[in-house]
């Protein structure tokens, strides 16, 4: 079984910066992209990044110059640096595996739990 873990989630005012973190863990071989989604309240979860194992990036317009990802293949963990946040950052944050190849079987599409990042004075 594979499950993916959200960290770093909280309360930061405008401007301030968070980092989240999302470990996999299981019987893992490898993971093709994994990446961050938002759900902010009220409405559709929506793309933030991805990243590929060779470290291939893509970024939501709205996000661009101001987050970035990074994963670290060996820990099979994916992160995502967030700076210059504003109040529209405001959303429930989820991590997301694609082609998780475990010795049992291939996941298409593993999520996370998520965890809430709140953007506020």
């Amino acid at each position: 079984q594979v499950q993916l873990v959200e960290s770093g989630g909280g309360l930061v005012q405008p401007g301030g910066s968070l980092r989240l973190s999302c470990a996999a863990s299981g019987s893992i071989l490898s993971i093709n992209a994994m990446g961050w989604y938002r759900q902010p309240p009220g409405k559709q979860r929506e793309l933030v990044a991805t990243i590929t194992s060779g470290g291939s990036t893509n970024y939501a317009d709205s996000v661009k110059g101001r987050f970035s990802i990074s994963r670290d293949n060996a820990k099979k963990t994916v992160y995502l640096q967030m700076n210059s946040l504003k109040p529209e950052d405001t959303a429930v944050y989820y991590c997301n595996a694609k082609r998780v190849l475990t010795r049992e079987t291939m996941h298409l599409e593993v999520w996370g739990q998520g965890t809430q990042v709140t953007v506020s004075s």
